[in-house]
């Protein structure tokens, strides 16, 4: 993983100054850092830690001194952090799963398995299943029945893809994801009383215990190129449809998406949100950690919603949320900071009463 700083800034784009034949094998902290890796010095408070380390080169903002850090050579880039993306997968050494098809594999007859591709120890390729080209398939991996895997799919140990999926390409499963369980879908012979309490917005009548009968999900999951799905996160198949992730999203470790929903392109899903069945949600969504999203509501395009947001009702394009229920975050604002004047105002109203009492001539 050698490179010099002028093979990085050339395959970066970006400019190099100094002594660009500095050779570096990986990356650090600036405090942190040997000679021969390259400080991440992205912002100046990070700057500061490079007098504490032993870096020769880094990483800096656009504008930064250089020379003025006591640095040999740097890499300039207008936005650091994007650069990083590059980057790192520049540096990153992989996992390590050997090439070639493991002897303790169990593949189907039936599979066709594309050029190049890897497959782990213990894993299961089911009936019918289709992989690309150059797909990495990690040890303890399921790939059920009928499921097509486009090229360049990485599936780390221990993901499950369940039956009937179509994956597309340069997909990403981390670490125990699976994708295309049943749905959470259960109904009871007679309205239950989660069907009156919605209905009525709190009153369940007289209540019935029923059993729950399952319903099967006959669907399964379409997900588009370049989506990335993390460790423990689970999304549902469809009832009668598919269940659809568009190209580009990112969805983080814990998530879970429900039976149904359709989420867009580029959207992020970040850690722990959970998102119930027959949800709508449109291209370059943010949904930060542990929102929530009720049933059969629709968000529009380039919603951003706070960490902790809970979703009651459909949300238009372009709309910031926050808060339990989900308003308008300056509107959330407002409305806590008023909050947190209630018992001053308590207090005072209080007192206001008390000297109305006083001077009531009826006393």
């Amino acid at each position: 993983m050698s490179h010099t700083v002028a093979e990085i800034a050339a395959a970066l784009g970006l400019e190099a100054v100094g002594d660009t034949s500095i050779v570096v094998e990986g990356v650090a902290e600036p405090a942190d850092c040997p000679p021969d890796r390259l400080a991440m010095a992205m912002k100046p408070e990070y700057a500061e830690g490079i007098a504490k380390g032993s870096a020769r080169a880094a990483m800096l903002w656009g504008e930064a001194d250089w020379q003025a850090l006591g640095l040999e050579a740097a890499i300039l880039a207008p936005r650091p952090r994007y650069a990083l993306s590059a980057l790192s997968a520049m540096m990153d050494p992989g996992q390590g799963y050997p090439a070639g098809i493991h002897p303790m594999s169990a593949i189907d007859p039936t599979a066709k398995l594309g050029r190049d591709v890897t497959v782990g120890p213990f894993s299961v390729i089911g009936a019918d299943v289709i992989i690309g080209d150059g797909a990495v398939i990690g040890p303890q991996v399921h790939v059920g029945w009928g499921t097509r895997i486009g090229d360049d799919a990485l599936l780390h140990a221990g993901a499950k893809i369940g039956a009937r999926c179509t994956i597309g390409d340069r997909f990403i499963a981390h670490f125990n994801a699976v994708v295309g369980n049943d749905g959470f879908s259960f109904v009871t012979p007679e309205a239950s009383g989660v069907e009156k309490a919605r209905e009525t917005l709190g009153d369940q009548g007289e209540a019935k215990g029923q059993p729950w009968a399952r319903i099967a999900s006959l669907g399964g999951v379409t997900i588009g190129d370049d989506v990335e799905v993390g460790a423990a996160a689970a999304i549902d198949r469809g009832t009668v449809r598919d269940t659809r992730i568009g190209d580009g999203t990112k969805i983080d470790n814990q998530v879970q998406v429900g039976h149904n929903t359709v989420v867009g392109r580029h959207t992020l899903l970040c850690g722990q949100v959970g998102i119930a069945g027959s949800v709508t949600i449109g291209d370059f969504v943010v949904l930060a950690g542990q929102v929530g999203v009720s049933d059969n509501i629709r968000i529009g395009d380039n919603v951003i919603c706070g960490g902790s947001t809970i979703v009651l009702s459909s949300i238009p394009a372009g709309r910031v949320m926050l808060g339990y229920p989900a308003m308008k975050m300056d509107q959330h604002l407002e409305t806590y900071k008023a909050l947190r004047r209630l018992p001053r105002l308590s207090r005072e109203v209080a007192e206001l009463r008390k000297a109305v009492s006083k001077e009531d001539p009826s006393d």
